[in-house]
């Protein structure tokens, strides 16, 4: 099921299980996953898109492998708020995978991941070449860390 709001989706999720983020690209998919507790965020791996049910039957393959509660979507916002072609494919995508899968499958705002992304791996000195390839789950890791850090924020406040 989708949740459009970050609570209703947070609220969706059983306790003591992973989830997953998806930066969702033209080309690839990132993917991040956090550890039980919800703590912390990690890159997996990047998917080189092929067929929407291909891409989905890994995506899913890997949540069933890991326990994986629930699906976190980054969502390409426009700098001003609003939303364009890019938010449109992303939820798009959302609606087919709901389709195929009970997991909780909610969004983020994911402005600036990329560049908080290569920004970490330009200090790391990784050469532009393994940058390229990771890029996109490191992307994904940065959105689902701010997802997390919101879930952790409201478990403490309320």
């Amino acid at each position: 099921m989708i949740h459009d709001g970050f609570e209703a989706f947070a609220a969706a999720l059983p306790p003591n299980r992973a989830i997953i983020c998806l930066d969702y690209g033209t080309k690839t998919i990132g993917l991040a996953m956090s550890d039980p507790r919800r703590k912390v965020a990690s890159p997996v791996k990047t998917i080189k898109r092929k067929k929407f049910t291909k891409d989905v039957l890994e995506i899913l393959t890997f949540s069933r492998e890991r326990e994986i509660s629930g699906v976190l979507l980054g969502l390409p916002l426009n700098m001003d708020g609003s939303e364009g072609p890019r938010c449109q494919s992303t939820r798009a995508f959302a609606r087919n995978l709901s389709e195929m899968t009970e997991m909780a499958i909610g969004y983020w705002d994911e402005r600036l991941s990329t560049v908080a992304a290569e920004r970490a791996l330009l200090e790391s000195d990784r050469s532009r070449g393994k940058r390229a390839a990771i890029i996109d789950n490191v992307a994904a890791s940065f959105i689902l860390q701010g997802a997390l850090d919101r879930l952790s924020f409201m478990e403490s406040s309320g």
